[in-house]
């Protein structure tokens, strides 16, 4: 015997053969005794877990993106929403007392990025050390907290004073073109059918209140469609510009930076402690609900929003927001918008729920 072989098996090619298939038949004995089908070939059994592994990580996988774009959703749908609310707050607060723009969006940048920056260096202070030491996502971080805070939260307010709280966020909701024309760009793709769906009813909305449905003549003052554009643009670079340092440091770090900074800048030249306004119970409450609901809540989800299912349908599904801010301005405040007003908000929730 020579290697569990008997030695005349190494003399002839018959014999070479007899005792390749008594090998064969002995493996497949063995594999008999071991509970395995002799149809299978060696190795047909670790083929078959390689693939059932594979399958079972793909949905995981798949019910972890589903989880995840699930919460990405609720998120921007409630941002969008309390939105809606600080509009409702500003428009109350111009209308009942003297309080300048300037003023009241340097106390709402301040008050509400302090409670971001609270909760992260009780929270997350490592991930924001590493942000501000970081001079690429730090230079990101600037030009978000210029382009995108500043211009869209000054700009805004301006088209809520110069307009009302339904139509200045139904302009800011223009914003969605922008985006949408970038992601294409960027994407070398044309848009699909969803987002041209979606930007022919924000057109079609914004076109009914800006005129009411008369082409020929505007419904609201020029310079309200102007400020409301220019808070479009912000908006837009507001969920542009954080998109790549969005996933490394979370919506709470990158908003509440932003903010805060931005709020300290501005107050630098405002000076709010020195002009604080005559402010009742009613006006105080209403400035609560513009800095905690309106901006931290609403900014916080909505950039956990972007975060969870990309700019382009964070920035439809968020347009919600006018909704709400017509909804609670006709409630609070007794605001009466037109047939045509109601029209483009029907536009704006069907684009909604289209792009769910």
């Amino acid at each position: 015997m020579e290697n569990g072989r008997p030695e005349s098996c190494e003399h002839t090619a018959a014999d070479q053969n007899a005792c390749r298939a008594a090998d064969t038949e002995r493996a497949s004995d063995a594999r008999e005794r071991m509970g395995l089908a002799s149809s299978i070939k060696p190795g047909a059994d670790s083929d078959a877990a390689s693939r059932a592994a594979r399958r079972s990580m793909r949905e995981r996988l798949n019910n972890k993106a589903s989880r995840q774009a699930l919460i990405g959703v609720i998120a921007t749908l409630l941002g969008g929403s309390f939105w809606g609310f600080s509009g409702t707050s500003a428009s109350f607060l111009f209308a009942n007392y003297q309080i300048d723009t300037m003023w009241l969006m340097a106390v709402r940048q301040l008050g509400a990025g302090a409670v971001f920056m609270v909760v992260v260096l009780l929270f997350d202070c490592a991930r924001l050390k590493r942000l501000l030491t970081t001079p690429r996502d730090l230079a990101t971080l600037a030009a978000m907290a210029v382009l995108g805070v500043f211009l869209n939260q000054l700009f805004y307010l301006l088209a809520v004073r110069l307009t009302n709280a339904g139509t200045a966020t139904v302009l800011q909701c223009l914003q969605l073109v922008i985006i949408m024309a970038f992601s294409c760009v960027r994407q070398h793709r044309a848009p699909r059918r969803r987002e041209v769906a979606g930007v022919v009813l924000a057109f079609g909305g914004t076109f009914l209140i800006a005129t009411g449905g008369d082409p020929t003549r505007l419904a609201i003052p020029f310079e309200g469609l102007v400020v409301g554009l220019i808070a479009a643009f912000g908006a837009a670079c507001m969920t542009i510009i954080p998109g790549r340092i969005l996933p490394k440091y979370g919506s709470s770090i990158v908003t509440g930076t932003a903010m805060f900074s931005s709020g300290i800048v501005t107050s630098l030249v405002v000076q709010p402690w020195n002009n604080v306004p005559a402010l009742d119970a009613a006006g105080w409450q209403a400035l609560t609900v513009l800095i905690f609901v309106g901006s931290c809540l609403a900014y916080a989800l909505y950039m956990q929003g972007v975060k969870d299912i990309g700019s382009v349908r964070a920035s439809l599904i968020g347009t919600v927001e006018p909704v709400s801010a017509t909804v609670t301005s006709a409630l609070m405040l007794g605001t009466v918008f037109a047939p045509t007003d109601l029209i483009g908000f029907a536009c704006i929730i069907v684009m909604v729920f289209l792009t769910v």
